[in-house]
């Protein structure tokens, strides 16, 4: 099987009992133009099966283990897409580093880097989902030289913005979700979380999606194995704990490749406002793209995102202009005049610290649900314990 062994080299990591991570690793297609495939949160390689087939027109893996890097003759002179996706570490047939501490937006770029200096690619367009999607930016932030282009698909700025929008709906969902406990039960969790219930209710056939959804999840979940809950928590880890600095945005926005944000109007996991809200913050490199779908609109709008990819890598190619690219505001035009003007810009800061607050307040009111029900469950199994058992009179 196709690995790459990621060393980062750092002492603490290795005397923690991390060592070498081994990242399970897909090939798809051939030709000049790199694609690398960053997948999200307890999400694997596989997640990626309609971009591969729109990009690169096939649905089988390369059969060879040995890379072909950018130097070779028949890859570079070709026209087409290689595609390469990977499972992140903690899930999927890559490593379960012990330690959450070993996972963090950071760690986890570079171990993408690692895969494209396995792969002998200098450059690659850079395409993340979710968490995927906070990777990819870590990594065009770390090394934008080595981004040919950079798509985000419903992504957030980490921390608290990983946050959902609080109801009933999604309460529901996390409460179902923390008591899944076999592939039949997380696949009917993952079906609402990862779709609306519009896609899920279309007529296939003679079954509805959500039969036939429901099927391959199961089967996908049950070949790959439930997360660890040690993989589960570190890339949780990873999650909260991403940030971009402003020094970062401006790194990313001042490189000089094209950025997408591809979000679905009806995402319940990552909020459309923060996605548009990063979406402004990398002018005048960013184009956003909205769509009806949910978590996975990847999947639910297939052709309209694989489109948006194939137009950007196009776009790329002819060296289009920032500007010419984007469909955002001019950062100019926002800047505050005089009077007026300024007033604006105060009750738009304003504004901005009050979300911010009330995000905390979220974060807080989450964090005490979960203790709750997490004390409620432990309460439950315990009165099951101490239950008295009933005796009848015959045998007094």
């Amino acid at each position: 099987m196709p690995y790459c062994v990621v060393s980062h080299g750092d002492p603490a990591a290795a005397a923690g009992g991390e060592g070498d991570v081994r990242i399970f690793y897909q090939r798809y297609g051939h030709g000049g133009t790199k694609v690398l495939l960053i997948i999200g949160f307890a999400g694997t390689h596989e997640s990626w099966g309609p971009q591969v087939k729109g990009l690169t027109g096939d649905v089988e893996a390369v059969d060879e283990e040995s890379p072909a890097g950018d130097d070779d003759e028949a890859s570079a002179a070709g026209e087409g897409v290689e595609v390469c996706c990977f499972d992140n570490r903690g899930i999927g047939r890559s490593s379960v580093p012990p330690h959450k501490s070993h996972y963090t937006t950071v760690i986890m770029a570079k171990d993408a880097l690692a895969v494209m200096d396995h792969l002998g690619w200098r450059k690659a367009h850079v395409f993340g989902h979710s968490m995927g999607s906070m990777i990819a930016s870590k990594l065009a932030a770390m090394a934008p030289e080595r981004v040919a282009s950079l798509a985000l698909l419903n992504t957030t700025g980490g921390g608290y913005q990983c946050i959902p929008k609080i109801d009933w709906q999604t309460i529901s969902l996390a409460c179902r979700f923390l008591r899944a406990r076999t592939p039949e039960q997380r696949a009917v969790v993952d079906l609402d979380v990862h779709y609306t219930r519009e896609y899920l209710d279309e007529i296939v056939g003679s079954n509805t999606r959500r039969q036939m959804l429901y099927q391959e999840y199961v089967k996908g979940l049950s070949s790959c194995g439930m997360q660890s809950s040690r993989g589960f928590e570190g890339q949780l880890n990873a999650c909260w704990t991403h940030k971009l600095t402003q020094k970062e945005l401006d790194r990313i926005s001042s490189a000089g490749f094209l950025i997408v944000v591809i979000h679905g109007r009806d995402d319940v996991v990552a909020q459309l406002y923060h996605a548009r809200r990063l979406a402004e913050k990398l002018q005048p490199a960013a184009k956003l793209v909205e769509l009806h779908g949910g978590h996975l609109v990847s999947h639910e709008r297939q052709a309209e995102v694989n489109m948006s990819l194939m137009e950007m890598i196009k776009a790329s190619k002819s060296n289009t202009d920032q500007e010419e690219w984007s469909n955002l505001p001019k950062k100019s035009d926002d800047q505050p005049l005089a009077g007026s003007d300024s007033r604006l810009a105060n009750r738009d800061c304003n504004i901005v610290v009050i979300y911010n607050l009330l995000g905390k307040l979220q974060l807080i009111m989450l964090f005490f649900f979960g203790a709750f029900y997490i004390i409620l469950e432990h309460a439950r199994r315990v009165l099951r314990i101490l239950k008295p058992v009933r005796v009848s009179a015959t045998s007094l």
